[in-house]
């Protein structure tokens, strides 16, 4: 087995050998878009340095900078042990002490077989879905993913100021997708007033993958509104350390190659910062949510650290709540609920379901017309959408917004992306829709299209002649490897053939021309099931899980 119980076997799919040339089109259609995301050579990953041990269980789950990495001896001594198998009875031990940590340690959610766990804290409380040991992670792809986390926070403020490129580049879309368009419709409204976010706060999340064809870290979305998890990944990477300090010698693992988390402490951090911008010490953070929400403990972590260690208090409402109780000063501020809110901290509002009426709309505009710090602000907002994401890809388009180094570096973890303009594309997509994904301007888990069903959609839309391909976009599918895997569920664990992806957090914070914050601030591990297409913890495809370093 490979680390943390898992056997390495490559995930099935098709193969990349052939050269990119003419007669490859789905190749040369991929390196026209992104001339790094299809090199056709597998190599050897890099060898393993540790890390410092954790802290006892009990303390605060704190997280360990890159720094860190650098203490580290070359020993792997382990290694030859990494093949053996889990022992049952092993397993069924590391099982009981783990849930007993999660309960301890509040890893839990809001069990959704228990009526009121989304709406009343305490009540039906389950442990979060978790693997039972980290994933293997390679560190010079980490130190990658950790190194492009401020060029993308970057990124999304700069091209958040360019207005014509959102417009321009959302416009066919908004023609046939609704909810984009209502989201474009506040942002133009702002545009109108001339309304200007000088204190800018993003707390974001770009996702990845390792791609097992190319050899290469490539970048499935870039997250700027409700990055969730930033609490409850924390925990689970203290769990792996707590459980490979007393199983460590029976694995053969080292619980010093777990990576620490930072995203709780430092998403606090960022709102902190936020809120001593905005410079009015009466003023609360707002946490936008949704009206049930199993997953608030992940929320109420973030808002306790915030607390504590800031001394900054929080109020949750839902986006009803504050068009019944909010109103706009003349000086800008908003008031919901009889107190004034110095930073908006949306953990809902990115899909559809959460505006069920036009009272969601309107608390989203006065929100936005308001002088609070919003995170996401309504450009931010829209820096995230799917398209974007494309037009990005572009050739010449990165060249707007960043400095030629910062481009090698972002250009090379783009996937190939391709607009349903793109006739070159479709075609390739509908002769071979297993090496693509189709996805629509939807976040949240469970939106995206594959195989079979990627043929058969992108036929039906072209037979409508509606329109409707411009709310789509295609993606290149990533194969990464599978591995075998302990995932654990409802006090249950079983074992399967599973792949990883790997979230970095970024803050970034500015007030006028002054950068305040641009950092990389710590990690998400999501692991699923290697026969699931979509990854969402929250949507019930996959566990939480943290990285261990080889």
């Amino acid at each position: 087995m490979t680390v943390g119980g898992f056997l390495s076997l490559p995930q099935s799919c098709p193969s990349f050998a052939a050269p990119i040339d003419s007669r490859n089109t789905v190749a040369a259609v991929a390196a026209a878009s992104n001339p790094g995301a299809l090199r056709f050579r597998h190599k050897s990953f890099p060898s393993a340095t540790y890390l410092r041990a954790p802290r006892r269980a009990m303390d605060p789950p704190r997280c360990l900078g890159s720094s860190d990495l650098e203490e580290a001896t070359d020993d792997i001594a382990a290694a030859a042990t990494l093949q053996r198998g889990v022992p049952s009875d092993l397993v069924e031990k590391m099982m009981y002490d783990a849930l007993v940590w999660s309960a301890l340690h509040g890893l839990v959610v809001g069990d959704r077989r228990v009526q009121n766990s989304g709406t009343v804290p305490g009540v039906g409380l389950v442990h979060a879905p978790f693997a039972l040991l980290p994933m293997s992670f390679p560190k010079a792809y980490w130190r990658q993913a950790c190194e492009l986390a401020p060029i993308f926070n970057e990124l999304v403020d700069r091209a958040s100021l360019d207005a014509k490129f959102l417009q321009d580049s959302l416009s066919r879309t908004k023609k046939v997708d609704a909810f984009t368009s209502r989201l474009l419709d506040i942002h133009s409204k702002m545009l109108e007033i001339n309304k200007t976010e000088d204190i800018r706060l993003g707390l974001h999340r770009s996702d990845y993958m390792l791609d097992s064809e190319t050899n290469l870290l490539l970048q499935i979305e870039l997250n700027t509104i409700s990055s969730s998890f930033p609490g409850l990944s924390c925990l689970v990477s203290e769990l792996h350390r707590n459980l490979l300090n007393q199983y460590g010698k029976d694995l053969g693992l080292d619980s010093r190659r777990v990576p620490g988390n930072t995203a709780v402490s430092r998403f606090a951090d960022a709102l902190a910062k936020a809120w001593n911008e905005y410079n009015n010490c009466s003023a609360v953070v707002m946490v936008v949510v949704q009206s049930e929400e199993r997953n608030m403990y992940d929320q109420h972590w973030l808002c306790a650290v915030l607390k504590e260690m800031h001394g900054v208090a929080t109020i949750r409402k839902t986006l009803s709540e504050i068009d019944t109780q909010g109103h706009v000063l003349p000086d800008g501020s908003l008031v919901v609920d009889g107190q004034t809110v110095a930073v908006i901290y949306f953990r809902a509002g990115y899909s559809p379901n959460d505006y069920p009426s036009e009272a969601e709309w309107r608390a989203r505009f006065l929100m936005e017309k308001s002088s609070a710090i919003k995170c996401p602000s309504i450009a931010y907002h829209l820096v995230g959408t799917k398209k974007i994401q494309q037009e990005l890809a572009k050739p010449n388009v990165l060249e707007r917004f960043l400095d030629n180094e910062d481009i090698a570096k972002v250009r090379k973890c783009f996937a190939g992306l391709w607009s349903l303009d793109d006739p070159d594309a479709v075609k390739s997509a509908i002769e071979k829709p297993d090496l693509f994904v189709l996805k629509p301007q939807r976040e949240g888990g469970g939106n995206n299209i594959y195989g079979d069903n990627v043929r058969e959609t992108l036929i039906r839309l072209q037979q409508q002649g509606t329109g409707e391909l411009a709310a789509y976009i295609l993606m290149q599918r990533i194969f990464p490897t599978a591995s075998l895997a302990f995932l654990v569920r409802e006090g249950v664990w079983h074992q399967d053939n599973a792949i990883s992806e790997l979230g970095i957090y970024g803050a970034y914070l500015r007030n006028k021309d002054k950068v305040i914050m641009n950092d990389q601030c710590g990690y998400l591990m999501r692991t699923k099931v290697s026969s699931s297409n979509e990854g969402g913890v929250a949507a019930g495809f996959a566990v939480l899980d943290s990285i261990y370093l080889t």
